[in-house]
């Protein structure tokens, strides 16, 4: 298609009637009902891209108790707290680097959780890795690194947040994923099956901790260091809509998405009103096409 509209792949994933590109009121963050008010919230990846520009500034104005920063950078959280106490000069802010290729520094990071605040009430599962090439071309220990931060990390992350909210204790997790997981991009191989495997992720923590609402975000097309040239045309949706839907997830009122997944473009309204359809026709899971069972060879 010569010159593709820029709402192409809003069009092509369109699960609700109504879609948006940017925030509106039931996903903003300073609405009363999308109150983080006494929550700690950690956020990975906090120190650019979609952390930096969308979660955290979103989160800030929820009016949490308490932010926990994750990235490498000592220094870029350190002005991300600064970005933050300019929002809400009330909250809290640990600043937390971590090297999450490193299970020692991830159990280290909850264990100053324990120490601080004795658990988190959401965890947002941001930070990622993307690697590009045909499958003849990538090496294998470059194709390998999405699994190292899209799966593993991010199965450890969740595993420490759920070891300290413990069974009954109410909590959310907020998984970024990708449309491209439940597609075939050439070139984008190891990103998208990581990113189908931390999709499955979210639907095993619901069944495994009914405590938990464990949710795969895919945020859209949103301009940052990690959009490919061919996605730039395609880069229209706002870093504030992506984060007010992180924060609007993280609510009771979304508790129905457990263990599926949604798009940031995606109306929570129209999603709201359709929960009995989505919850018990299991729509928004991931699954495989085609006539299964004995019944109809009978």
């Amino acid at each position: 298609m010569e010159n593709p509209p820029d709402d192409l792949f809003v069009k092509k994933q369109q699960f609700t009637r109504t879609v948006y590109r940017d925030v509106y009121p039931a996903i903003d963050p300073k609405e009363p009902s999308n109150s983080q008010a006494g929550k700690v919230v950690v956020i990975t990846g906090a120190s650019r891209g979609l952390g930096r520009k969308a979660f955290v500034p979103s989160f800030a104005k929820s009016n949490p108790r308490a932010m926990v920063i994750v990235a490498r950078s000592r220094n870029d959280l350190e002005e991300v707290r600064d970005e933050i106490h300019a929002i809400n000069k009330n909250i809290e802010v640990m600043v937390a680097p971590t090297d999450l290729l490193s299970t020692e520094s991830i159990e280290f990071m909850w264990a100053k959780v324990k120490e601080t605040y004795g658990h988190a009430d959401v965890l947002i599962n941001n930070a990622g890795t993307l690697q590009s090439g045909a499958i003849s071309d990538l090496p294998v220990e470059k194709w390998w690194i999405d699994f190292e931060t899209n799966v593993r990390a991010a199965f450890l992350l969740a595993q420490g947040f759920a070891a300290l909210l413990g069974k009954e204790r109410k909590g959310n997790i907020v998984n970024l994923t990708t449309a491209g997981a439940i597609m075939v991009f050439p070139g984008m191989s190891s990103y998208s099956l990581s990113k189908l495997a931390s999709l499955q992720l979210q639907a095993f923590i619901a069944a495994e901790h009914p405590n938990i609402s464990a949710v795969a975000l895919h945020p859209g097309i949103v301009m940052t260091d990690m959009t490919l040239d061919f996605f730039i045309p395609f880069a229209k949706d706002t870093p504030e809509l992506v984060g007010g839907v992180g924060v609007w997830l993280s609510t009771e009122k979304a508790s129905f998405l457990s263990g599926k997944y949604m798009e940031s473009n995606w109306s929570v309204d129209d999603l709201v009103a359709r929960q009995d359809e989505i919850v018990q026709q299991g729509k928004l899971s991931v699954g495989l096409k085609g006539d299964f069972g004995s019944e109809q060879f009978e």
